[in-house]
Formats: C-alpha cells, sequence, structure tokens
C-alpha cells in the first residue's frame, strides 16, 4: 500500500521536475523585439513555450515510465 503512494509520488514529481526545466529552457528562446522603455520582450509566447514544455514533458516522462515498468531503474 505505502510502495504505492511514493510510486505515485515519484511519477508526479519527476513529471513536475520535467515540466519546469524544459519551461525554464524555453523562456529565452524566440524573444524578438524588446520594449525599449521597459526591457520586456513584446511577444514573450508565453503560451507556445507552456504547451512546447508540456509536451517534451510528457515524452520525457513516458520514456521514464517505460524505464521503471521494465526494471531499468528501480525505485
Amino acid at each position: 500500500m505505502i510502495l504505492g503512494a511514493v510510486h505515485g509520488a515519484v511519477l508526479l514529481s519527476a513529471f513536475a521536475g520535467f515540466f519546469f526545466v524544459a519551461l525554464f529552457c524555453l523562456f529565452p528562446v524566440g524573444l524578438g523585439a524588446v520594449d525599449p522603455n521597459t526591457g520586456a520582450p513584446l511577444s514573450p509566447r508565453i503560451g507556445t513555450k507552456v504547451l512546447i514544455a508540456l509536451g517534451i514533458a510528457v515524452m520525457l516522462w513516458a520514456i521514464f515510465y517505460v524505464l521503471i515498468a521494465l526494471k531499468i531503474v528501480d525505485l
């Protein structure tokens, strides 16, 4: 019973870690023009970057899950 909870916690935290690492890596990509007064990008495209980071996190998490299921990585 407790092992299942640990397994779920590891999988959830791994997904969160994959998502945030991917998102923070994508933040500086393709910022484009910058507002001269504030220094902020005019079109940061945060929504697009979140969706791309979500896709990357899903792929990495699926690979991680397969490695656990095949007993290559042991919890």
